[in-house]
Parts: structure tokens; C-alpha cells; sequence
């Protein structure tokens, strides 16, 4: 098989750390079986939610070149997203939120490959491409919209994490995964719902990135739009469930007006939403975003930026006030009159300016840590930042200078003073030392024989947020989960099985002769009597006439419509033809 990627201009501008993540879809590992799953659904949903859905729904399907017929590839869904300014990449299952987040900030849809089994035909917990090319890619076609998505990536890539929100991330991976293989013990699947609902009741304070989760679950995925008594769909997740896409609309389901109290109501994945939110237009999206933006270290930075990133332990960044940037995993600040007056990061560090990093101080010229001072010199209003050459001259801050800086809150960097670096209009971002020692009162935060000491400028920290400055500054950090999807090995009954949905499906597509339909219902009856679905692909090409063998089909059915929890999709099918 061809596992070859092709990028277009659109993927092309991905960072490689996104790349990781990249997958070539199976495509030939889609059972024919899959195909019709894929069909029942979207025709079940183009017929419903041509009433019910946003607009922009219908008309986005055929902007994203997806059509009921068959599951899309995805070259050809790119050919045409391109032509809107988006693409689609093909990933497994679950990918950490700050990675899908970023995904979207480069106007990039993350669909997972796989599809959901005809046993959960009506709703999965794992992402599926149902889920993401029917659901997502529509309503993109819509301005507004798109660019809504795009800057929710944006920003929520920045969002910082907590420890507990990766081992959520893990766990509903692993449940999803479990629910959606066939062969997975129910013991197991047992044990991985409950961990996800002790998670759910247990993540304590919410971070940034749940928070903006949960923004993400009450807009982008079950999201309403127009008028609270007289709502219309285009949360992606309702789009992608022909179950919850009728459920939503019943009077049972409280609606409520979307406003940034969203932000602090979580969740479960693993059950019925019983209440939604309805935004009054795309607009009032971008409006919500910007007030929880505002709350946000990325925007704020100050000590508690610092402490929410020294909580999370992933990688983050700082952003001094001269615009100096460090990226690395926070572990230290120490703080004065609730201000920060020295941070420190452990292992690989990088320092960077306009998310570009300065020549000479990646992660192997830091790679056990960084740390540095902040805030302003004791007894002196002038900031470092602030002095022009003859100030800097004046307080002893040049090179060859052997110069003792205290500073307020009591940190103090004494050492030799080798060289500065500025930014392009001039302002002194970094000031190295040799011979250098710096202590907090009787602490030593560094100490000569460590090498040469890189002080970061800065009277104080105006951001901090998930992930690092410059991209190409940490290429190798892993994040794609040890879990894989498990990949279904089928029986060689299931493989008699789909090619009898394979020869339907050719019969149906060539339009060959119907009487050889017969010995394919006889075998099917006989040889798999549990299966509904190409009973049904067989009806919808016989029902018009009035032999006996329809009759049959029929009578079929309606046995089998009698028997829940298939019995409904039946109906609903029968109905729709």
C-alpha cells in the first residue's frame, strides 16, 4: 500500500512537530461494509438535516466535496477544500487538544480515519471520519465561521494544560478505542468508562485548556444557532449523529443562551447532553472567544501566568516585557508583592524574539534549563530595558564591566559583564555573564562553575502560554499516544460477509441486472441473519417493484424491525425511501 502523504500549500505551512501526527488514510482497509454504514448515515442525515441544520450545511457538503455515496478520500476533499483556504489531514483517533487546537490555527481539519461499526451506528465517543468530514468540514464553507474555528485554534493552542487534563486526554483515547473494537472485553471497556467518569468528577480546578474544552464542546461540537424556542444545528458532533441530531431539538433538552459561563460547564462524553447552547449568530462566537481570551496568561502573563505553567509541567512559554521569549517546562518562580522576581525551567530551554529564535540559544545551548531574573533595580526607576548606551554606561552595565545588579525583591546577579544582544529597534534583550553568581538572600540560584550565565531582560512577564515561541525549536518533542487504535481483524465469516455488501454495491453503482440480487438475499439470510444493514441496500434497489422477491425483502425487514436496537434504523430507512 502506497503510505506515501501528499501535502499541499495548505499542509505545507504545518510546523514539523504537527507532522507526528500526520497519517496516511487506510483507505483500502475500508470494508465494504463501512462504505454502507458511511451511506446509511449521510443519507439518513442529508435528508434530515436539510430542515434542521444551519444553512450553510447542505451547500458546505458539496464545498467540501463529500457526497452520500461513499466515504471521501482524502486528496480529493483537499483539492476542493483548498479552493475555500483549508485542508484536511488524516490522523488516529485522539490527538492531545493543543495539537488539534493547532491544527485549526493553520486552517487545517483533523479527521480521524477510521469509521464507526454498524454497532454504533447512531453515536460514537471515538472521533470518526462521520464525525469529522460530515460534520466539521461542512460548515466551513461559511466565512464567519471558518474564520471563528481558525482563531479558536489560535488561541487555543496557547491554552495551558494541567497534568490532570492529559490523563483525561489518555482516558477517553483508551475508551474510545476500546468501544469501537469489536473483540475488546467488556471488562475492559467497563473499567475504561469508569476512569473516565472518576476524571470527569475529579479534575479539581479547571484549567485554561478545559475551559476552552469546554467552550469547544458547546460550540464546535454541539452547538445551536438562531433563536432559543426555534434553534438550528452546526455543532459538528450533532451534525455526525443521526441519534442526538433528532434528540437535540426535543423540548427535554434545556437550551441555554451561549454566554462565557459555557467556559466553566463541563462535559460527558460517554452521555446524552442534557443541555445545549444557542449562540443568536457566528458572530456572537467570535465575541465570546475574545472575553475568555482576555482571561487568559497568554494575554495577562504576570505571576499567576508563570504558576499555571510551573502547575501544568509541559512545555510553555514566557513572554518578558523587552519581548524576549523562553520556552521550555517551568519548574520555579519566586515571587515578591504577588510579582514575579525569577523563573527557572529544567531540561531543554530555547529563548526566541517574534517567535523567532536568537541565534545561539536553542535547546542545545540550554539544554538543562534557564533561569533569569525579573523586574526592575533596586532604588533605580530607569528599567535595564528602558537605558540607552550612556545609561547603561553610567550604571556600570558594559562589556568587560565587573557589575553587582540588585534588584527588587532581593535577587542579585553579580559577575562579569561579555556582551548584550538587541532586538531589531534597539532595546537590550539579554545581558551574558561569566564568573557569575546569582542568589536569592542566602539562596544560590547560580553558581560560576556552571559556565556562562544568559540574563533575560524584562521588568516583567506579559504572557505565558502552552507550547513554545518559535516552532522549529522543539521538533523532537514527542506527543503521539503509546495507545494505537486497534485495528479490527476480521473472521473469515465477516469477510464473506462484506463481499456480499461489495457485489450489492457493484449492482447498485453499474446498474447490472437486479435478478442477481436473489442468490446474494438467499445467502444472506441463511449464512448471516444478524445483519440489517444490507438487507436494507438490497430493499432500496427492489422496492419499486412489484415481484415477489421484493415482497420478500420486505417481509424481511419487517421482522427484523421488530427487534430493538435496530428495529428504529430500519423504520427510519424504510421511511426515508
Amino acid at each position: 500500500m502506497n503510505t506515501r502523504i501528499e501535502l499541499n500549500e495548505i499542509t505545507k505551512r504545518l510546523p514539523i512537530h504537527l507532522h507526528q501526527f500526520i497519517v496516511k488514510q487506510p483507505y483500502d482497509s475500508y470494508t465494504a461494509q463501512n462504505q454502507a454504514v458511511w451511506r446509511y448515515v449521510m443519507r439518513m442525515n442529508m435528508d434530515y438535516l436539510g430542515e434542521v441544520a444551519h444553512e450553510s450545511y447542505l451547500e458546505g457538503l458539496k464545498s467540501a466535496g463529500i457526497s452520500s455515496e461513499r466515504i471521501p478520500m482524502m486528496e480529493g476533499m483537499n483539492r476542493i477544500l483548498q479552493k475555500i483556504g483549508w485542508a484536511a489531514v488524516s490522523v488516529d483517533g485522539f490527538i492531545p487538544p493543543n495539537a488539534f487546537m493547532e491544527f485549526q490555527a493553520y486552517n487545517v481539519l483533523v479527521i480521524a480515519s477510521d469509521i464507526r461499526t454498524i454497532d454504533h451506528l447512531e453515536y460514537t465517543p471515538a472521533p470518526d471520519i462521520i464525525h469529522e468530514a460530515a460534520g466539521h468540514a461542512p460548515i466551513i464553507a461559511n466565512p464567519e465561521y471558518a474564520e471563528y474555528l481558525r482563531r479558536f485554534g489560535e488561541l487555543g493552542s496557547k491554552a495551558i494544560s494541567s497534568s490532570r487534563d492529559f490523563e483525561m486526554y489518555e482516558a477517553v483515547r483508551k475508551l474510545s478505542i476500546l468501544k469501537e473494537d469489536p473483540s475488546a472485553a467488556e471488562a475492559a471497556v467497563v473499567e475504561a468508562q469508569e476512569a473516565v467518569e472518576y476524571l470527569q468528577d475529579n479534575m479539581g480546578e479547571l484549567s485554561e485548556m478545559a475551559q476552552i474544552r469546554n467552550l469547544h464542546w458547546w460550540t464546535v461540537e454541539y452547538g445551536l444557532i438562531g433563536r432559543l424556542e426555534q434553534a438550528k444545528i452546526y455543532g459538528a458532533g450533532l451534525l455526525s449523529s443521526i441519534g442526538e441530531s433528532a434528540r437535540c431539538l426535543h423540548d427535554s433538552i434545556q437550551k441555554l443562551p451561549y454566554d462565557i459561563s459555557a467556559a466553566r460547564k463541563s462535559f460527558d462524553i460517554t452521555k446524552p447532553q442534557p443541555q445545549l447552547y444557542v449562540t443568536p449568530d457566528f458572530a456572537h462566537l467570535s465575541f465570546v472567544l475574545e472575553e475568555f481570551a482576555n482571561s487568559m496568561a497568554l494575554r495577562k502573563g504576570g505571576l499567576s501566568g508563570l504558576e499555571k505553567l510551573v502547575t501544568s509541567g509541559n512545555l510553555g512559554t514566557i513572554q518578558l516585557s523587552t519581548g524576549i521569549q523562553i520556552s521550555g517546562v517551568f519548574t520555579a518562580v519566586i515571587s515578591h508583592d504577588l510579582k514575579p522576581i525569577y523563573f527557572q525551567t529544567t531540561g531543554p530551554t530555547a529563548l526566541a524574539s517574534r517567535d523567532k529564535e536568537l541565534i545561539g540559544h536553542g535547546v542545545m545551548a540550554h539544554k538543562d534549563g534557564f533561569g533569569s531574573p525579573v523586574g526592575k533595580l533596586k532604588g533605580i526607576n530607569l528599567a535595564i530595558e528602558d537605558m540607552s548606551p550612556r545609561d547603561l554606561e553610567v550604571y556600570g552595565i558594559k562589556e568587560g564591566a565587573h557589575v553587582c545588579l540588585e534588584f527588587e525583591g532581593g535577587i542579585t546577579v553579580q559577575g562579569d559583564v561579555i556582551t548584550g544582544k538587541r532586538d531589531l529597534q534597539g532595546k537590550i534583550i539579554l545581558i551574558s555573564f561569566k564568573n557569575c553568581t546569582v542568589t536569592n538572600g542566602d539562596t544560590l540560584l547560580f553558581d560560576p562553575s556552571w559556565g556562562m550565565f544568559d540574563m533575560a531582560v524584562g521588568k516583567s512577564v506579559v504572557s505565558a502560554f502552552s507550547g513554545t515561541a518559535a516552532a522549529s525549536s522543539f521538533e523532537e518533542v514527542k506527543q503521539v499516544s503509546e495507545m494505537k487504535t486497534h485495528k479490527i481483524v476480521y473472521s473469515e465469516k465477516d469477510k464473506q460477509l462484506y463481499a456480499l455488501y461489495a457485489a450489492v454495491r457493484l449492482i447498485r453503482e453499474n446498474k447490472e441486472v437486479l435478478s442477481e440480487l436473489k442468490p446474494i438475499f438467499e445467502q444472506l439470510r441463511k449464512e448471516h441473519p444478524s445483519d440489517w444493514l444490507l438487507p436494507l441496500e438490497i430493499y432500496e434497489l427492489v422496492h419499486a417493484e412489484t415481484s415477489d422477491f421484493s415482497k420478500e425483502v420486505s417481509l424481511y425487514l419487517d421482522a427484523k424491525k421488530e427487534k430493538e436496537p435496530v428495529g428504529k434504523l430500519i423504520k427510519n430507512a424504510l421511511l426515508l425511501l
